[in-house]
């Protein structure tokens, strides 16, 4: 993504606009202002990553885009099309264009690795299909394709509550694309994984977002991750975008700024050693990390 889609003004309805959020704001019953007047654009394909310290906004916003938070105020349009204003109807439409990949990963522990794949296709089928769980073959081939391509071929049978966290995660991942999804949401991915896993889940969720064309927009707290695999970076800090452009731009004066001169390693800091100081924790973690991560 270039400097000038980063910094372009939120015109909304452009033709030329995937995403345009306008004056989003999120008030909860508390009185907590989680979101005050927000305006974000997406232009091109591209992973997004969304950073900022815990209680600024971050998880807020992007499921405020999908409307598992709904918002106080301010437009989301996704082609134009505003979901704030849709129906539950029309909003179960909007969704089935809009795959999410959840921290917690979302699974059905006691089905299938196909099955939770297939579970993204849900939208697409009748009810009397959903519940006896009858797919379209086209639908299948596509799931053992997807797995295939996260690294799960051949795990299409087990059950989910036999995985690790590495492959729980790349399970949510072929789930979310087997909708083939024009926005993708990823909230936290790699919050729960060791480092060398997390790197991993951040390479396959790029490969796939340039692969198919589709912009992910990802929630991360760790910084190391957001520098190396983002092509762009917006940073909250209170309910507002302080900072929106290249990972290059994102020096440690501006992290520093952005994090209220906290500690914008502690990411890292939580798998260093005795004595490790988090930056050299950081640097540890973008070793060489070869293989599927069980």
């Amino acid at each position: 993504m270039t400097h000038a889609d980063a910094k372009a003004p939120p015109e909304r309805g452009a033709a030329s606009e995937r995403l345009c959020v306008a004056g989003l704001s999120k008030v909860y019953p508390t009185g907590k202002r989680a979101l005050d007047g927000v305006d974000f654009v997406v232009h091109t394909p591209g992973v997004i990553a969304v950073i900022g310290s815990s209680g600024a906004g971050k998880s807020t916003f992007i499921r405020c885009i999908n409307r598992l938070v709904e918002p106080t105020s301010g437009a989301i349009l996704l082609d134009g099309v505003d979901l704030v204003r849709l129906d539950r109807a029309g909003l179960r439409a909007a969704r089935r264009r809009i795959g999410m990949i959840f921290q917690e990963f979302n699974l059905v522990e006691r089905l299938t690795v196909m099955e939770n794949v297939l579970a993204g296709r849900l939208g697409h089928v009748g009810l009397l299909d959903t519940l006896r769980r009858r797919f379209a073959p086209a639908d299948v081939d596509a799931a053992f394709e997807l797995l295939a391509r996260v690294g799960l071929e051949g795990f299409h049978d087990r059950r989910a509550d036999a995985l690790s966290g590495g492959q729980r995660q790349r399970v949510g991942i072929a789930r979310a694309l087997i909708q083939r999804p024009d926005l993708l949401l990823v909230d936290e991915p790699t919050a729960s994984l060791d480092p060398r896993t997390a790197r991993q889940i951040m390479r396959l969720v790029r490969e796939l977002a340039v692969e198919r064309a589709t912009p992910a927009i990802v929630n991360l707290h760790d910084v190391a991750l957001a520098r190396e695999f983002a092509d762009r970076v917006v940073a909250f800090s209170a309910g507002r975008i302080v900072f929106d452009d290249t990972p290059v731009a994102l020096d440690d004066a501006t992290l520093d700024r952005i994090y209220g001169g906290e500690d914008w390693n502690a990411t890292a800091d939580d798998d260093a050693a005795p004595g490790t100081t988090g930056r050299a924790a950081a640097g540890r973690a973008l070793g060489d990390d070869t293989g599927v991560a069980g």
